[in-house]
């Protein structure tokens, strides 16, 4: 489990982007950080702004779809969650979020830790903004998942 103070730095620069691009809160609960983190019913992950991103959080629905402890995903190469033959179209969403900002209903395949291939559908990807509003990664909800 991450330490609370690291949980809520990553939780300011992911609520702040996303009410930046969309005008909305994540969550209206008093305790957001630990809502999002452990009682939310979506997958929320980040990852930095690296070339190569690494994760820098996943709350515990996106741990548990992607099979990784926190300490097994945060600092793992994003490009990962994605299969090889995936990456390609991965990457072409993270840069159109780069250039526009939110990119909504974005879907794709993805692949856990232990090989289990699914769907996420549905997905709000946005761009993290540092605090003086430049570039610091990207953020994705993941409301809806399935199979492959």
């Amino acid at each position: 489990m991450p330490d609370r103070t690291e949980l809520a730095a990553a939780h300011a620069l992911i609520e702040s982007s996303y009410l930046h691009w969309t005008g909305q809160a994540l969550s209206d609960e008093t305790d957001r950080v630990d809502w999002l983190y452990s009682q939310a019913p979506f997958a929320l992950l980040a990852h930095g702004g690296q070339d190569d991103p690494l994760f820098i959080y996943a709350n515990t629905a996106a741990q548990t779809l992607f099979e990784y402890s926190w300490e097994q995903i945060v600092g793992l190469p994003s490009r990962l969650s994605a299969p090889q033959a995936q990456r390609s179209a991965r990457a072409t969403a993270l840069r159109q979020v780069e250039t526009e900002g939110l990119v909504r209903n974005y879907s794709g395949l993805r692949v856990s830790r232990n090989g289990r291939r699914f769907w996420i559908e549905s997905v709000t990807l946005w761009k993290l903004r540092d605090a003086a509003g430049g570039s610091a990664g990207l953020a994705a909800l993941i409301p809806s998942w399935r199979s492959d």
